[in-house]
């Protein structure tokens, strides 16, 4: 296939503002608010959300109400020795704890199956953008950094909204229960552990930022193996064939360690957040212990108030205990939000127009193309400013007319698959314009003007599903009928009746389980079954057997019937055969005609004719 898109498409992102998040788009999302982003997709379960908090508040204040059991248990149980008055306490509290468990019990459902629901959302909202992005996105942001921020940062968001979120809430509820109950008790004793809660809550804020900081960090790293492994993993025939495991490993052992090392500074940070509020915590309690036991001992309060309060003050202490855990996991989903928002707000970078207007009732599939011009978007490293390079198609003036079979030939890089993803509107012009039977695609919708196309790569696109789904993907609703006379125009249908699950045969990922040329040949068929009135064709023989390219052109004569053609040609049976032949060199149309025409005509073409185009043996 023509190498001029592939190879730019290394250095690029698109020509407009749409690129993969840089830097500066990474500092900006980490400023958005991560919490009213989550509300957002909480804000339609707000029912649940509503009976959540409140089973979660009826819990809490159960549990708080538990250490008013314990004060009557040891002032009118122990202390007054009523053995009737105890049993009545102890029934109290069962029925206290039950209430609670019940509440508990609501809670976590509700919870739970809200993390499910919101991650559900979320990827939901994540993959209908990246189905909006241009392939200019892609060729910047590598698929497994995608594919991990859509899986593992998404999980993460799972597990806090359904677990660690209504852990700190229920925590938070109790903190501030606790400290009212314990006011209620001693108010001298409240104010000192009061004095302590600036001292607790600090540890909290400050390694709290470093904590998420980190945990952005880990989760890059981790996007970055899970990147590594896709690519390796996906080429795993190049890797054996060329021995090169060894390096693999070694440059996969260099990631994973990475990973690793961002992960050790996270660690580290929560483990001295989390032992540093125990010590505090258990220190304050502990002092306030000691004053309390001297009131006692005055007679200023009383044993069970006493026992009432530590047992506040246990609850308390375990809360924040709590928080400074959770804390942790709440940042590190927060850094995994910011990295879902950066997708989730990529500007798309092919909208659609305002007010798009309409292709005729059928479309003839006439082409004309107008001092276009297209230069690839460099992006710098570090996430600079995008600067265009060099022009990759120069002011082409083109018409073509409906049913018309055109050839394009020229040296790699001359501009052909360029073109033919600028016909598409993958990438907007940066001048000129290009009509489709009359109509200027950019006021077209998208939908719309890539409908009128069917494309037949050189290397065939297979999807990991049956033969009858990657026949079909070319038009949803056909038929199975329609899809088997689509398989046997293409000269499909033999080969695939001779499996043993004929077109429900599994074709496993990048249809492994098809040579070349069936491959080819069941991506004809998608396009015999689309039936659109433009084709697109990366000539689909030239890297076959006798055999299978005899076959492959038979399928090509039946779809190319009827149809405005375009043709990257690299075989000269494919140019002798085309209506015009045109001839391209650094993004300019350098000279035009037949075959015959050509050979006299343009010393390019000669030249090209005699070293570049494959000539039947």
């Amino acid at each position: 296939m023509s190498q001029d898109l592939s190879s730019a498409s290394m250095n690029v992102s698109s020509n407009t503002t749409a690129t993969a998040p840089t830097h500066s788009d990474r500092d900006k999302s980490a400023k958005r608010a991560v919490l009213p982003w989550i509300g957002g997709f909480l804000r339609p379960y707000k029912t649940r959300v509503i009976a959540a908090i409140i089973f979660l508040f009826i819990g809490s204040l159960s549990w708080l109400s538990l250490g008013q059991g314990v004060r009557l248990m040891v002032d009118e149980g122990f202390l007054q020795d009523n053995g009737e008055r105890l049993n009545q306490i102890i029934f109290l509290v069962i029925g206290i704890t039950a209430v609670s468990s019940s509440a508990v019990f609501c809670r976590f459902y509700l919870m739970t199956w809200l993390g499910e629901r919101v991650s559900a959302d979320i990827r939901l909202k994540v993959y209908d953008h990246l189905l909006k992005l241009s392939p200019a996105f892609y060729a910047k942001l590598r698929t497994g950094e995608v594919i991990s921020r859509f899986t593992a940062d998404s999980t993460l968001l799972q597990s806090v909204v359904g677990s660690s979120l209504s852990m700190a809430l229920r925590a938070s509820v109790t903190v501030i229960g606790g400290i009212v109950m314990m006011a209620i008790t001693s108010l001298k004793m409240t104010g000192l552990v009061l004095l302590a809660v600036p001292v607790v809550l600090g540890p909290i804020f400050f390694f709290g930022r470093k904590v998420r900081d980190l945990s952005r960090q880990s989760q890059d790293r981790v996007g970055d193996l899970g990147s590594y492994v896709d690519e390796t993993l996906h080429e795993i025939h190049t890797v054996q064939a060329y021995t090169h495991e060894a390096r693999d490993r070694s440059l996969f052992d260099d990631r994973v360690e990475a990973v690793m090392s961002a992960a050790s500074g996270r660690i580290k940070y929560r483990s001295i957040l989390i032992s540093t509020v125990m010590f505090l915590s258990i220190l304050a309690i502990s002092l306030v212990t000691w004053v309390g036991a001297q009131d006692v001992m005055i007679g200023a309060i009383t044993g069970g108030e006493l026992s009432a309060f530590m047992f506040y003050a246990v609850m308390v202490a375990g809360s924040v205990a709590t928080i400074s855990e959770v804390i942790g996991e709440i940042q590190r989903a927060a850094g995994a939000a910011e990295r879902l928002i950066e997708l989730v707000e990529a500007p798309v970078d092919i909208p659609d127009a305002e007010q798009p207007l309409l292709l005729p009732a059928k479309v003839t599939g006439g082409l004309k193309l107008k001092e276009v011009r297209f230069a690839y978007q460099n992006i710098r490293e570090g996430g600079g400013k995008a600067v265009l390079g060099d022009e990759v198609i120069r002011g082409l003036s083109l018409n073509i007319q409906p049913g018309e079979r055109v050839a394009l030939v020229g040296e790699s890089g001359a501009g052909k698959s360029t073109l033919f993803e600028l016909l598409q509107r993958f990438y907007n012009l940066n001048g000129g314009a290009i009509e489709l039977d009359g109509v200027d695609i950019a006021q077209l919708k998208l939908q719309d003007l890539r409908q009128q196309y069917a494309l037949v790569p050189q290397d065939s696109v297979i999807f990991a599903m049956s033969v009858l789904e990657n026949v079909r993907y070319g038009r949803l609703d056909a038929s199975e009928e329609e899809v088997i006379a689509a398989c046997k125009a293409a000269r499909a249908h033999e080969f695939i009746n001779e499996f043993s699950d004929g077109y429900q045969t599994y074709l496993g990922e990048r249809g492994v389980r098809l040579s070349g040329g069936q491959k080819q040949r069941v991506a004809i068929a998608r396009a015999i079954l689309a039936d659109r009135p433009i084709l697109l064709l990366d000539e689909a023989t030239s890297a076959l057997d006798a055999i299978s390219e005899q076959q492959v052109k038979q399928a090509l004569e039946t779809l190319m019937e009827g149809k405005t053609t375009l043709i990257i040609a690299h075989r000269l049976a494919t140019v002798l055969n085309a209506d015009r032949i045109l001839v391209m060199d650094k993004g300019e149309l350098v000279a035009t005609g037949t075959h015959q025409e050509l050979m006299q005509s343009s010393e390019l073409y000669r030249e090209f004719a005699s070293l570049q185009l494959i000539t039947e043996t």
